[in-house]
C-alpha cells in the first residue's frame, strides 16, 4: 500500500456499480432444476430464529434424493444458465448469479481489502492466532497489535498437525481480521489485513468519505 492510492477512482467505481455479482454454485453433484427466474428478487433466511426460509433458487437431485437450495444473500437474479436445466453438473459449477446491492459497511470492507496488506491462507485449513497475539487482542483489541516481519502470528491446523505461520509483510497494525478461529478457511482467502502506522490517516479518510457519500445518498 502506498500514499499514491487513487481512492477517488476506487470510490468512482463503487458509485457507478454499488453492487457485486454473487455466483450461486452447485452444492454437490447432481441433476439441476431451476426454481428462480431471471430478475426475481432473492432474500436469505430471516426471522429471529431464521425460521423464514430464504428464496428457493434451485433443486439438485442425486441418487433420488432432492435438495432444495435457497439464497443466502439478497439481490436480483441477474443470470441463469438455462442450458443446465435438467442436466447433471459437478459440485462447484456456477448455476446463476445474484446482483447484490452493497451496503455502506460492505463497500468499506471491499475498499479496505484493496488497500490493506493481506495475509492469505496458505492452505485450506483451520487457523488460530498465536497465544500472545490472541491475548493482546482479548485485552486491547486487534488494532493494538503491531506485527513485524518474522513475527509468529498464526497457527495453521491441518490434518491434526499444527504449523506456526510467520508474518512476512511490511510492519504494521493488525487492522482487519477475516477469519473465525477454529473454522476452516479456503486456500488463498485473506486471514488478516495489516496497515502500516503511517497509512492509518489514509484509511480513516477513506472510511469517512464513504460514510459521508452513502449517507448523503440515503443508502444503508
Amino acid at each position: 500500500m502506498n500514499n499514491d492510492i487513487d481512492f477517488e477512482e476506487i470510490l468512482a467505481q463503487y458509485r457507478a456499480q454499488p453492487y457485486e455479482l454473487v455466483p450461486i454454485q452447485a452444492v454437490h453433484t447432481g441433476e439441476v432444476h431451476f426454481l428462480a427466474r431471471q430478475d426475481d428478487e432473492a432474500a436469505p433466511a430471516s426471522g429471529e430464529w431464521l425460521q423464514i426460509p430464504g428464496t428457493a433458487l434451485y433443486e439438485i437431485v442425486r441418487e433420488k434424493n432432492t435438495k432444495r437450495v435457497a439464497a443466502t444473500t439478497n439481490g436480483q437474479v441477474s443470470m441463469i444458465r438455462h442450458e443446465l436445466e435438467g442436466r447433471f453438473v459437478e459440485a462447484g459449477e456456477t448455476l446463476m448469479e445474484i446482483r447484490h446491492p452493497l451496503k455502506k459497511k460492505e463497500i468499506i470492507e471491499a475498499i479496505l481489502r484493496e488497500v490493506l496488506l493481506l495475509f492469505p491462507a496458505p492452505e485450506t485449513a483451520k487457523y488460530f492466532f498465536a497465544i500472545d497475539v490472541q491475548s493482546c487482542i482479548d485485552k486491547k483489541g486487534a488494532r493494538s497489535v503491531t506485527v513485524d516481519p518474522g513475527d509468529e502470528i498464526l497457527t495453521m491446523s491441518l490434518m491434526k498437525r499444527d504449523t506456526p505461520l510467520y508474518y512476512h509483510g511490511e510492519r504494521g497494525v493488525l487492522y482487519s481480521i477475516y477469519f473465525t478461529p477454529g473454522l476452516s478457511v479456503a486456500r488463498g482467502e485473506p486471514l488478516i489485513g495489516v496497515c502500516p502506522p503511517e497509512k492509518l490517516p489514509l484509511i480513516q479518510k477513506i472510511i469517512t468519505r464513504v460514510k459521508a457519500e452513502w449517507d448523503a445518498a440515503g443508502r444503508a
